[in-house]
């Protein structure tokens, strides 16, 4: 079974603690010099077969236009505020310049020459929008290749080049485009420093031991390390996303802290009890390593469930944060035992530090929370969560309506993709957004290119154009491109308004639904839009459409685990509406924050934004893998009880509030560590870092320590219900809560229901 391999994994482990150690070692060497030989760099490809602006994209590369490729932007203005470039010669030749310098970059295709344009008379240069029509902006528009042939040494070309400019010319420069979408890579080192320093303070005052708190930050800094080397291995062979390996150490920090705080707190009880730190150490891993494993596990199964959602860089990014979570398994259940063998019976007691402070007022706290001595700790969860239990119906509506009022604005969820807008005024691709916003409108800094084509219609590129160009959401059509051996032309269109905004969605499914197939007609034409922005519209439309169908998967998945773990029917059911409404609420928050700007400034917010496209489901698949730890966790516990007595008040009082301590301290580890990151630069960093942050603490205060106790008290032993005709037909539970499981890691064999 699952707990004896467990066993012997963990003992094995603690008894030759150094070995362990070194291939760890071994392996992160290796990994690190893997990802130098072999790994990429992350970058993002918002596209995915069957969309509209995917065969748009086929039908620009067929025509060899150059514009499937990706851009950049050089947007300047004089640093003389009062000059502009139609009367100021020295910016008009610093111009040239700048924009010959640009064109000489590796892999550069082309340049729009805004400095030509005015040399052919100020009129042209506007029409062309090259220039603002005060003549104070001006914009140098980069065309590369494809993605596939570009890296993110080409981005740091073009930056380079930028500041050793600025410092030469009489000009203000500013860069964008999508270049910096697809290779800049969101920085995640100060967060992860954070997070990491946060946990280490808890780990601290829940054991009162440097050693003790020092193990579980080890482990998850090895594991760490590992995984996402690894993934830097997986970006040399396919495109991971840009976003995965910020979201891989948020989720491997979390993850990895929590399940050696786990293992780290049960093999402290045993050496209260006068055990062995070897055996010990293996009965920890047997006992709480098996729902590390559990939850481990159904982390990653949610996670590469994403793949239902058709999207080729969600699925890769699901794959690489999912080798995270499983390398934070593995080392909980080897090189975890590895250090507790090597640290000894230290573990037992509190350091020296540790004893200081409980002289002390703070001391108490870190005295109550020590495994050791924690009973007064026990007996004030025990009163409160008896108090629970004996008002069922008020906690349980009470907390029910919190989060259903939490959960209310979800009703005005919007999906998108915060473009430079909403980045800091630090950052350059901001300066340039509001610079073209500016000078040109704010349609201007997300084009849409509209591919066409005729297939012999000879008339139906003249009915395009005009048609395009009649409709209200489009604020200029540039003159249109034809191939001359395809035939194929594409538009580039500019919309009255911004990216992100809801009326740019609009104007794109205006324009595929009623423009461009009235202009068409019947006859063998075909016109699809394109652009980054119709690519993350398009994203966005198709991961709402199959998010429910996610959703229902991964619940009935979860409760059929569940079902098999606890044999019951009932308290599947309950964890996962319960889940439901924790993530449910946590949605609702971060509508309230970055659409609707309530309390945005506190994480860094300048803007409101709609919500990132991908990361409900994203969210949905870690949080819900997440929150069967806890449930695995607790209900493990409180099952426990009632095989031992029998009586459900007793268990639930006992089971609860005889892991509410290491629920506590869990839940405020990946807490600091997902807040850490929620005051990042990229928004959708922030979103992710609120997002879990929000649902995990929710889910260890409302749902754990107020809605199962309320919920379980009411439904008293019909929780534990279970025809016998599915009992005979399930096999049984991998965590392991039967008597064979009891009697491999030395337990006392516990009595089995009878009442089902």
């Amino acid at each position: 079974m699952l707990s004896k391999a467990l066993l012997r994994l963990g003992a094995s482990a603690a008894r030759h603690p150094w070995r362990v150690i070194a291939a760890w070692l071994v392996a992160a060497t290796l990994a690190v010099l893997a990802a130098v030989a072999f790994g990429g760099r992350t970058a993002d490809s918002m596209t995915a077969p069957g969309l509209d602006s995917q065969r748009a994209a086929e039908l620009i590369e067929r025509a060899g236009t150059g514009q499937e490729g990706m851009t950049a932007q050089v947007v300047v203005t004089p640093l003389d505020g009062a000059a502009t470039f139609f009367d100021h010669d020295g910016a008009r030749t610093a111009l040239t310049r700048l924009q010959i310098e640009v064109k000489r970059l590796p892999h550069v295709l082309g340049t729009s020459d805004p400095a030509g344009a005015l040399d052919a008379g100020g009129d042209t240069a506007v029409r062309g929008g090259l220039v603002s029509a005060d003549g104070r902006i001006a914009v140098i528009r980069v065309q590369y290749p494809d993605q596939s042939r570009l890296s993110a040494e080409d981005l740091d070309a073009l930056v380079d080049l930028g500041d050793r400019l600025r410092a030469e010319l009489p000009l203000r420069i500013e860069m964008g485009g999508n270049l910096f979408y697809a290779f800049s890579d969101p920085n995640g080192g100060a967060s992860e420093l954070i997070g990491i320093l946060a946990a280490a303070a808890i780990l601290f005052l829940a054991f009162g031991s440097l050693v003790a708190a020092a193990l579980p930050i080890g482990m998850a800094v090895f594991g760490l390390t590992v995984g996402v080397t690894t993934m830097t291995v997986l970006a040399g062979f396919t495109d991971v996303p840009t976003f995965a390996p910020v979201l891989g150490s948020m989720v491997g920090l979390g993850v990895g802290i929590d399940y050696a705080l786990f293992v780290l707190a049960r093999h402290r009880e045993y050496l209260a009890r006068g055990l062995d730190p070897h055996e010990a150490a293996g009965r920890a891993v047997a006992t709480a390593g098996r729902p590390v494993v559990f939850a481990g596990g159904t982390v990653v199964v949610s996670i590469l469930g994403m793949a239902v959602a058709n999207v080729p860089f969600m699925t890769v990014g699901g794959l690489a944060v999912s080798i995270v979570v499983l390398t934070m398994v593995l080392a909980s259940v080897t090189l975890l035992p590895a250090f507790l063998g090597a640290a000894g019976p230290r573990l037992a007691r509190a350091g020296r530090i540790g004893r200081a402070l409980q002289t002390r007022k703070l001391g108490r706290l870190a005295r109550r929370r020590d495994p050791a001595a924690g009973a007064a700790h026990a007996a004030g969860w025990r009163r409160w969560i008896g108090h629970v239990s004996r008002h069922p119906v008020l906690y349980a509506v009470g907390a029910a309506g919190l989060l259903l009022t939490a959960t209310l604005p979800v009703l005005g969820l919007r999906v998108g993709l915060p473009d430079d807008g909403s980045l800091p005024h630090s950052r350059t691709e901001r300066r340039a957004y509001d610079l073209v916003a500016e000078g040109f409108g704010p349609g201007t800094n997300g084009p849409l290119v509209i591919a066409a084509d005729p297939n012999g219609d000879p008339g139906v590129l003249d009915r395009l154009v005009g048609a395009v160009a009649a409709d209200p959401g489009i604020a200029s059509v540039a003159p249109t491109h034809i191939d001359r051996a395809t035939g194929i032309a594409t538009l580039v269109v500019f919309p009255t308004t911004s990216p992100q905004d809801k009326a740019t969605a609009d104007t794109i499914a205006r324009l595929r639904t009623d423009v461009l197939p009235t202009a068409i007609g019947h006859g063998p034409a075909r016109a699809h839009v394109g652009g980054a922005a119709a690519s993350l519209s398009d994203v966005g439309r198709r991961t709402s459409q199959r998010l429910p169908v996610f959703i229902a998967a991964v619940l009935a998945m979860s409760f059929l685990l569940l079902m098999l773990v606890f044999r019951s029917i009932l308290v599947p059911l309950k964890a996962v509406l319960l889940n439901l409404l924790s993530i449910g609420a946590a949605y609702g928050i971060m509508v309230a924050v970055f659409q609707w700007g309530w309390g945005g400034a506190l994480i860094g917010l300048e803007a409101t934004v709609p919500i990132v496209s991908f990361i409900p489901m994203f969210l949905f698949a870690i949080l819900f893998g997440l929150s069967m730890d806890y449930e695995v966790f607790l209900l493990s516990r409180v099952r426990e009880e009632y095989l031992r007595t029998g009586d459900n008040g007793t268990a639930i009082v006992e089971g609860v509030s005889g892991t509410a301590r290491i629920i506590t301290s869990a839940a405020l580890i990946m807490v600091a560590v997902f807040l850490s990151f929620a005051v990042a630069d990229d928004p959708s960093t922030k979103m992710f870092g609120l997002g879990l942050a929000t649902a995990i603490f929710i889910d260890a205060t409302v749902v754990r320590m107020v809605l199962v106790p309320a919920t379980m008290t009411l439904l008293g032993r019909a929780n534990w219900w279970l025809p016998k005709w599915l009992d005979r037909m399930l096999p049984r539970g991998p965590v392991g809560t039967d008597d064979t499981d009891a009697e491999s890691t030395g337990e006392t064999p516990r009595p089995r229901l009878v009442d089902r």
